[in-house]
C-alpha cells in the first residue's frame, strides 16, 4: 500500500468511527502534534499510538464533529498533504463552527509515521467562547 492509499484508508477508519483500526495503520512511536484553539485539549503534541487513542478520545469529548471532509490529497512518495473542511459543534457550549484544515501524514515502511494537523483557531476558539 502506497503513502496515499495508507492515508486515504486511516480516513476512512475514521469516518466510520474505527479508532482502533487507524491505530493500527500507524507505527507504535509515531509523533502526532496538532495545531488549534488554545482552549481545546487536543492542541498539543503527543508521541506513540496510546497517546494518540487517548488524544482522539479529548477531541470526541471537546467536539461533536457533525462533518468531516477531506477534499484534496496531495501526495509524494512518503508524505501526502490533505486540505479539507469540517463542522463541528464545540462542547460544552453547544455552538457551530465550520473551518478549513489541513493534515501533513509521513509514511515510512507501510506505516504513518508522523502527523501535524491544523484547524482554523478563530472559528472553533469562538465557538469555545462563553
Amino acid at each position: 500500500m502506497n503513502a496515499l492509499e495508507l492515508v486515504q484508508k486511516g480516513y476512512a477508519c475514521f469516518g466510520s468511527g474505527d479508532i482502533p483500526g487507524l491505530l493500527q495503520l500507524m507505527s507504535p512511536d509515531i509523533s502526532w502534534q496538532f495545531h488549534g484553539d488554545r482552549a481545546a485539549p487536543y492542541t498539543r503534541q503527543v508521541k506513540g499510538t496510546a497517546a494518540v487513542a487517548e488524544w482522539f478520545g479529548q477531541v470526541a469529548q471537546a467536539d461533536d464533529i457533525q462533518a468531516f471532509e477531506p477534499r484534496e490529497f496531495l501526495a509524494g512518495p512518503d508524505h501526502v498533504t490533505v486540505i479539507g473542511r469540517e463542522k463541528t459543534i464545540a462542547r460544552p457550549g453547544g455552538k457551530t463552527f465550520e473551518c478549513e484544515w489541513v493534515h501533513i501524514w509521513w509514511v515510512k515502511g507501510g506505516r504513518i509515521t508522523r502527523f501535524w494537523g491544523m484547524l482554523d483557531s478563530e472559528a472553533s476558539g469562538q465557538a469555545r467562547n462563553k
